[in-house]
């Protein structure tokens, strides 16, 4: 029994980092602007290996396609509709407009980051999946754990439906923000696996947790919405002008900023209640240290320019945040476990 625990444990865990691993690669993607540096999905210019080139996008003569593949043309993707052998001059009736969306650019750098980040959300998946294989042992005793694992990989199913449906959409704001709030829910699952054993808590600080959940999860959403809003002024003024990208910012963004001062507030409180309650748990540390982190990035965002490397890392910070408190919550909340049950 310990040795599947501590496999369970290894798996669990390692499938955990991933899930954070692919949060992090998509707030880099949307910082450098590749989000459709793969137009397509699940193959990337009908490639399983993106191209490198833009020759390798371009028709050439006696050159051998399979069906699938993307090219460029007239500033529009045609795709090859069989297998075939090009001739010595191009034949449309071999080829199909791409219809999902008209972008049809190609920046290598772009495709390659896109890429990476499919790789590893592919990597997440398959560990998913190996999770919830290996949580089937557990039926017997703790059926909890393979219906739990088992939604994990429900939800990064639809995970990766909800990409193919950002990339079809040219990457609409809206399905962007539902893709992030996705990717939480995952996380929550992959937290709810770590149970606890523990005597009844305080009420109020278990209530107080809830509600600290909320209002981060509400901050991620509106940061998102800020996000986008950013995206729009890149576009505008370019990746050379950061100065202009708050330029007649929406009033989310002043929401956004002014709202930080309430998930403060709310966790001073919460450090209060834990020594109030002689509560020995770390968690509130890390909390606070994860808060201190974004107030900070958010500072420098702002007065900064957005300098490299800063929105990924306010957006990675706020998704381990919002970890470590379902951690802290469920830790309140398991009042029934065992000692011998699982811990990841």
């Amino acid at each position: 029994n310990e040795y599947m625990n501590s496999r369970f444990y290894f798996i669990a865990k390692s499938t955990l980092i991933l899930v954070y691993g692919v949060i992090l690669a998509g707030s880099v993607v949307r910082m450098t602007g590749s989000g459709m540096g793969c137009p397509d999905w699940p193959k990337c210019f009908g490639y399983l290996i993106p191209p490198t080139d833009h020759a390798q996008l371009e028709w050439t003569p006696n050159h051998s396609y399979n069906k699938g593949n993307i090219i460029i043309v007239n500033e529009s993707l045609q795709v090859a509709k069989y297998d075939f052998v090009s001739s010595s001059t191009y034949n449309s009736t071999q080829w199909e407009a791409y219809t999902k969306h008209d972008y049809a650019e190609f920046n290598p750098f772009h495709t390659w980051v896109e890429f990476i980040n499919r790789l590893l959300g592919a990597l997440a998946g398959l560990a998913t999946v190996l999770m919830f294989v290996f949580s089937l042992q557990f039926w017997k005793d703790k059926k909890r754990i393979p219906i739990l694992s088992f939604l994990a990989v429900l939800g990064m199913g639809f995970q990766a439906w909800l990409g193919k449906t950002v990339v079809d959409s040219n990457l609409a704001p809206f399905k962007i923000t539902i893709h992030m709030v996705m990717a939480l829910v995952i996380v929550a699952l992959l937290w709810i696996l770590k149970p606890y054993a523990r005597t009844t808590r305080n009420l109020v600080l278990r209530n107080t947790l809830w509600v600290a959940l909320g209002l981060t999860l509400l901050q991620i959403i509106m940061g998102t919405q800020v996000r986008q809003f950013v995206d729009i002024q890149v576009g505008l003024w370019g990746y050379d002008q950061p100065s202009q990208w708050l330029d007649n910012v929406p009033v989310v963004f002043y929401i956004h900023r002014s709202f930080s001062i309430a998930v403060v507030m709310l966790h001073l409180y919460l450090l209060k209640l834990s020594f109030s309650q002689q509560e020995k748990t770390r968690h509130i540390y890390w909390i606070l240290g994860c808060i201190g982190l974004e107030v900070i990035t958010g500072i420098i965002m702002y007065y900064g320019d957005f300098p490299f490397a800063s929105q990924p890392i306010h957006l990675f910070i706020a998704s381990i945040l919002f970890g470590i408190q379902m951690d802290w919550w469920l830790h309140e909340t398991n009042t029934k476990k065992q000692h011998n049950d699982l811990s990841i």
